[in-house]
């Protein structure tokens, strides 16, 4: 199975960045801006539209208010993957920021360097969304 770890700075409060990830239909708006351009409720799940047009049914697994983490898994995608289970965490991190921790498995492993990359640019869209209130 491949793993896949973005781990970054996020120069806001864990309370503010673990609130915007814990809105789990709300990624559009809340958490990456950009990278995510449509986020629908849909039973159990949300169905998420990104910027390259892909489209993603995801299931909540677990919230642990306490840890700050949340874990999904990706049941439908158009990669084909037959394993897609992901976390992501908020950790405290130097003087009133935040780290974020995003670690996806995935199989088969063919699919892990375009999940890579998409990993990558929804990074970068989180700590705008996030960092944007924040800016100096």
């Amino acid at each position: 199975m491949a793993s896949i770890r973005e781990e970054f700075p996020v120069a806001a409060p864990p309370d503010v960045v673990w609130s915007a990830l814990r809105d789990f239909d709300a990624v559009d708006e809340r958490l990456a801006r950009g990278f995510v351009v449509a986020s629908d409720a849909a039973d159990d799940a949300r169905v998420v539209t990104f910027a390259n047009g892909a489209v993603a049914r995801e299931v909540l697994v677990a919230v642990d208010d306490d840890a700050r983490r949340l874990v999904y898994s990706v049941v439908e995608s158009p990669l084909g993957t037959t394993h897609h289970n992901a976390s992501a965490q908020v950790l405290p991190d130097g003087e009133g920021g935040s780290r974020f921790v995003w670690i996806t498995d995935v199989l088969p492993h063919e699919v892990a360097p375009p999940i890579r990359e998409m990993m990558a640019l929804g990074a970068a869209a989180i700590r705008q969304t996030l960092e944007r209130p924040y800016a100096a």
